[in-house]
């Protein structure tokens, strides 16, 4: 985590903006430069904020706070390189989220699996106002997954992401396929 650094000075020592008057007070003096070893990181944070920011350099212990920040909170332990991809396709993930590509583009990045998606719903056009809708009446999905990397998939994990990525009112059902 972002802590005080040994020997980083401040581009604003705050003794300097002192009127004349401090400029031989101990106690000011030594106020001052304890209030700068506080806020040199803070500053040296804000200068550097795009870099914080940018995935290819942010700090490893800053990764998993940025895919909360993005609206994709991993509770699995993974490397952080693998996590840095994950997040790198996060922008395209979110565009498809509630949707069959974005129920698939999902599981493939989180856990590597091939999946299938069958969604109850359905688009048709008719001349007739009366004609039946299409689909099922109450929305469902089901998802077969299969285990794309060799490591066993745990059902819980792959029913949170699923419950995630589709719409509140689609009912769902998770199938793993071995």
């Amino acid at each position: 985590m972002r802590g005080t650094v040994e020997g980083l000075t401040t581009p604003h020592p705050l003794a300097e903006l002192l009127p004349g008057l401090y400029s031989q007070d101990t106690l000011a003096q030594a106020l001052c430069s304890s209030l700068d070893e506080v806020l040199a990181p803070v500053i040296g944070t804000l200068d550097n904020l795009p870099a914080y920011l940018d995935l290819a350099t942010t700090p490893d212990d800053l990764v998993p706070w940025l895919s909360r920040w993005v609206g994709m909170p991993v509770q699995a332990p993974m490397p952080v390189e693998r996590l840095r991809d994950l997040l790198q396709s996060a922008v395209d993930l979110q565009g498809w989220i509630g949707t069959t590509r974005g129920v698939q583009l999902s599981l493939e990045a989180l856990f590597g699996a091939t999946t299938v998606v069958e969604e109850s719903g359905g688009s048709d056009w008719s001349l007739d106002p009366h004609a039946p809708l299409p689909g099922d009446r109450v929305p469902s999905v089901t998802v077969r997954v299969s285990e794309g990397t060799g490591t066993p998939l745990d059902a819980d994990r792959v029913e949170t992401v699923v419950a995630a990525v589709t719409p509140a009112h689609v009912l769902c059902r998770v199938e793993l396929v071995t």
